[in-house]
C-alpha cells in the first residue's frame, strides 16, 4: 500500500484488515495529506478559501477523521502557512486593502472563538448538517449570481 492510489483502492473495495488499514493509513496518509495541503493551497491563493472547502472535507473523507478534529486540525494548518505568502503576493500586487483587512481579522478573531466554542457543544453530525447547509445556500447563492 506504498502508493496512495493502491490505499484508496483496496479501502474503497473494503478489503483491507483492521491492522492492514492503520499500517496502509499510516504509510498513504503522508501522501494525501501533502495533496491535500497543496490543493488547499491553490484553492486558497485562488479563492481566498481552503480549510472549510478543501481540507475539512478531505480529512472526513479520505481519513476519516472526526468533524471536530478536522475542522481543529484545518484550522491549525491555516494559522501561518496560507495567510503570510497569498497576503504578500496580493499587497504586492496592489490587491490588498489594509485597514479593511485588519477589520475583518478583529471580527474574525471573536467570530472563530464563538464558532469554536459552539461547535464543540454540538455533535459531530449536527455540525456536518449545519456544514453542508452551508455549502449548498453558498453554492446556489453563486450559481444564481452567474445567471443573472
Amino acid at each position: 500500500f506504498g502508493e496512495p492510489r493502491k490505499w484508496l483502492a483496496a479501502r474503497r473495495s473494503g478489503t483491507l484488515t483492521t491492522a492492514a488499514a492503520v499500517e496502509a493509513e499510516a504509510e498513504a496518509k503522508w501522501y494525501l495529506l501533502l495533496i491535500v495541503g497543496v490543493v488547499a493551497g491553490v484553492a486558497s491563493g485562488l479563492f481566498g478559501i481552503g480549510g472549510g472547502l478543501v481540507i475539512v472535507p478531505a480529512l472526513v473523507g479520505l481519513l476519516r477523521f472526526d468533524q471536530k478534529l478536522a475542522v481543529g486540525t484545518s484550522l491549525g494548518a491555516l494559522l501561518l502557512p496560507v495567510a503570510l505568502p497569498a497576503v504578500l503576493t496580493y499587497y504586492n500586487e496592489g490587491k490588498l486593502q489594509i485597514e479593511t483587512s485588519l477589520l475583518v481579522a478583529v471580527g474574525l478573531l471573536f467570530g472563530a472563538f464563538a464558532g469554536a466554542r459552539i461547535a464543540l457543544g454540538l455533535p459531530s453530525t449536527t455540525i456536518k448538517r449545519l456544514y453542508a447547509v452551508f455549502l449548498l445556500v453558498v453554492a446556489v447563492r453563486f450559481i444564481l449570481q452567474s445567471l443573472a
